[in-house]
């Protein structure tokens, strides 16, 4: 959530920024926002001019009595009364005041960094770099969903069977490179000191509202109605709120967590062999990093993050491609991402396995997440986060570009963890 103090002191670069996203009307929504910022405060200036008031004259009635001024007591009483009336009413207008300036900052995005290019969709992002050489296969070469049915490892029939499109069962040696995968990334991220936490994978709505899936992203998330709970899109969501309204001392940052959980996205995904098998699915499974970073040091952590993603992608010996995105393509709450893709040699086509971002304050305003310093002044946080990695598309691009006559070869950095070498 952006500050209003910053949008009114450097509102023609929130304009700018906003309009960089593609936002028309970006200087009418900030005008609305500054505009019930004045209310609530002229409204909370009147407010406790009132009680201020009010409190005095209450005093005084006491006074009054003890000195026999039953009439001015009586006068008193009832300037305290027609007060109370004031008050309240003031009181629900501030209420309402501060709602609507909520609920409008809750549906403006963050604003691009300047690094970030113009752009309005994915054909714009920045490529920053490109692996050298793209891996070549044979002419019989086949896409992923064609090599799970040939050995057996994923079952998507399955899957509607028991759920419906998109809800793979994985088997075998499928369930056991899946499995692999997970322990290689959480030993890795152990490595680079990220403390490991399993966090639910049921969230309510203040977890959804503070980092900005709620209410942004309502149609893409699972949402259990009776409870008013929603299944996580991704272990961002809970691992960063478990710092929700929470002080942090600054001698403790950075904080670093890893997660591992299943993530359900509900996005439907059009016809095309872009969304088929492990392209697109509504229940997967990543591993997550998240920093929370003191503001002066998250641009260097950012640094720091896509630097480890980008080594788990060399581990794998994956071709891989890093791009920074556009403002047209950046997510609702992100600052500045980097993405990371892979390329399916199958498919002859790149597949998305990684976004990792700086949100700066934009979540942690929205979570009330603060910092102490040593003069025990509070200021708001940068929190970060990045996928190492998304499972899906990783195992589509091993076994796609691993595909030999004699069976799949996978990545030497997992035979230790699968207990094979190849799948055949």
């Amino acid at each position: 959530m952006l500050i209003v103090s910053d949008i009114r002191e450097n509102k023609s670069e929130f304009i700018a920024g906003l309009e960089k996203r593609g936002l028309a009307n970006a200087k009418a929504l900030l005008d609305e926002v500054l505009v019930l910022d004045e209310k609530r405060k002229s409204t909370q200036t009147h407010l406790d001019e009132l009680l201020a008031e009010s409190n005095k004259i209450s005093k005084s009635i006491g006074l009054l009595m003890k000195e026999g001024k039953q009439e001015e007591a009586n006068e008193a009483k009832n300037k305290t009364s027609d007060l109370k009336n004031q008050t309240k009413e003031l009181g629900q207008i501030l209420e309402e005041t501060k709602q609507l300036l909520e609920d409008k900052l809750y549906h403006i995005p963050n604003i691009p960094n300047l690094e970030v290019p113009a752009g309005k969709s994915e054909d714009d992002n920045e490529v920053l770099f490109t692996v050298d050489k793209l891996p070549e296969v044979g002419e019989d070469a086949v896409p992923h969903w064609e090599l799970i049915k040939k050995y057996d490892i994923i079952d998507f029939d399955l899957g509607v069977k028991i759920t419906g499109a998109g809800f793979p069962v994985y088997k075998g040696k499928g369930a056991r490179l899946q499995r692999a995968l997970v322990n290689f990334f959480l030993d890795e991220a152990d490595r680079a000191g990220y403390a490991e936490v399993q966090p639910p994978v049921v969230i309510n709505e203040a977890s959804g509202r503070g980092t900005g899936q709620l209410p942004d992203k309502e149609g893409q998330m699972y949402h259990i109605t009776d409870s008013d709970l929603y299944l996580i899109p991704t272990a961002e969501v809970p691992i960063t709120n478990l710092y929700r309204d929470v002080i942090i001392d600054e001698k403790d940052l950075p904080i670093k967590n890893v997660g591992f959980t299943p993530c359900f996205r509900r996005e439907a995904g059009s016809w095309g062999s872009h969304v088929r098998g492990l392209n697109r699915l509504h229940q997967f499974d990543k591993v997550e990093i998240v920093q929370v970073q003191h503001p002066d040091k998250s641009f260097e952590t950012l640094q720091e993050m896509v630097d480890h993603v980008e080594g788990l992608l060399k581990r794998l010996g994956l071709p891989y491609r890093k791009l920074k995105l556009c403002a047209g393509d950046l997510g609702f709450t992100a600052n500045i991402t980097y993405d990371f893709e892979v390329y399916s040699a199958a498919q002859k086509r790149w597949l998305e396995v990684s976004s990792v971002s700086n949100f700066k304050t934009y979540q942690a305003n929205r979570l009330k997440l603060r910092y102490r310093d040593v003069n025990n002044e509070k200021h708001l946080l940068h929190t970060l986060n990045g996928s190492a990695l998304a499972l899906p598309r990783i195992i589509a691009a091993i076994l796609e570009n691993g595909q030999t006559p004699e069976g799949i070869k996978i990545p030497a950095a997992l035979h230790q963890y699968a207990g094979f070498e190849t799948i055949s």
